[in-house]
């Protein structure tokens, strides 16, 4: 059960600092120190300079796919299938494709095991990526981490709670940093999941079909019952205020249902009915609020699955009791400030969450609905890989 009162954060100590600067030697690349941006606009202009346009006119934002890594498990057949689809569909360089062994043996892996992985997907991948795609849906979990967060941090128990405390908090939140690894020496990642290989060429064509489409859709921000899981609801209004100008946003009490046009869904509850009963547009977002919802399966609440086989492209969930602390899930109104300024999807997801080392961000991580017309030419496939029925049965097993 979640409480209803979460405590403030603690400091912590300095020593957790140098066994991060010591976690970094595993790292691949020596990044130039820089200080962080500021946090994004909701329509970024280009900065001045070789790299911008002085005069300040919109610029492309958001992760390309020459920056994305993609880790495939050969000894995991959905893994293999599912990566090739989404490398072809996405253009992604042969240099990030990581391919890696591991026995599937369930949900969580051992933090040993893990180790051994994340120092040789370190040590392969390219300097240049800035993110992970990791092409599987078992494990989600490493100890007392998300896969997802232990890929992006290391394994590293700060990010961890015993019971009812607050964990380390993401320098990477609400940044306006276009480089993690450069600006903040680490990868965001995000897990591409799904009940079966077809749920996830779905999902990564969702994305893909999202890319620079500018939808006229909806935000909903639903308030629950349920108190304690109705935290995000104090932030709703502010959301209304910043935003509510440039995007439509509704309040609903209670789940919604028959609405053709969503963009965004945000509840808090253990399980959200009707969500087949709506229209997620391409790239929408969609989670709720609750303990244990980034348990993909044989969960005792909703499984973040059940909003990516409805049609989003992209949700959040715990693995680990977080108690009711906002700070452990996406902040609505970080999320779609980023997301609606042409940032990507795992860019947007990870910037909207203080805390997320209990967290698991799933979904196709380089969907940017609304990224700018002009940057169509660098993130959309080729003619040549867009997907048709026969295309899509080439990566389906006998």
């Amino acid at each position: 059960m979640i409480p209803a009162r979460p405590v403030p954060l603690p400091p912590r100590p300095f020593g957790r600092l140098l066994r991060r600067l010591a976690g970094l030697l595993l790292w691949s690349v020596v990044p130039a120190i820089a200080a962080a941006p500021a946090a994004s606009p909701f329509l970024p202009r280009s900065p001045p300079g070789p790299q911008g346009d002085p005069s300040g006119v919109l610029a492309p934002r958001g992760l390309k796919p020459f920056e994305l890594g993609l880790v495939i498990n050969d000894d995991d057949p959905l893994s293999r299938l599912a990566g090739a689809y989404y490398a072809e569909r996405r253009g992604l360089p042969a240099e990030n494709v990581i391919h890696v062994r591991f026995a599937r043996r369930g949900p969580e892996m051992a933090p040993a095991e893990f180790l051994l992985l994340e120092a040789e997907v370190a040590r392969r991948t390219p300097g240049h990526v800035q993110a992970l795609a990791l092409a599987w849906t078992f494990p989600f979990r490493v100890g007392c981490m998300s896969m997802t967060s232990a890929f992006a941090f290391g394994y590293d128990t700060a990010y961890c709670a015993n019971g009812c405390e607050p964990t380390q908090v993401s320098r990477y939140f609400d940044s306006g940093s276009d480089a993690p690894l450069r600006d903040y020496f680490f990868r965001p990642a995000m897990l591409l999941a799904g009940s079966s290989l077809r749920e996830v060429q779905r999902l990564i064509d969702r994305g893909i079909a999202a890319d620079g489409t500018l939808p006229a859709g909806t935000a909903y921000l639903v308030h629950s019952p349920d108190e304690r899981r109705n935290v995000r609801a104090a932030r709703y209004g502010e959301v209304r205020r910043q935003l509510g100008g440039r995007f439509v946003i509704r309040e609903e009490d209670g789940p919604i249902r028959g609405k053709e046009d969503v963009m965004f869904y945000f509840i808090g509850l253990q399980g959200v009915p009707h969500i087949t009963r709506n229209r997620f547009l391409p790239g929408a977002v969609a989670d709720h609020l609750t303990s244990f919802g980034g348990l993909l399966a044989d969960g005792p609440q909703m499984s973040i699955l059940r909003w990516l086989e409805a049609g989003a492209t992209g949700s959040f969930g715990t693995v680990v009791e977080p108690c009711n602390f906002a700070d452990k899930f996406p902040d609505p109104l970080v999320l779609m400030r980023h997301y609606l300024g042409g940032e990507t999807l795992i860019e947007a997801y990870w910037k909207s969450v203080r805390m997320p080392g209990q967290g698991l961000f799933v979904g196709e991580p380089l969907a940017a609905p609304f990224r700018v017309r002009a940057a169509r030419s660098s993130s959309s496939p080729s003619p040549s890989s867009i997907v048709t029925p026969a295309r899509r049965s080439q990566y389906l097993p006998p």
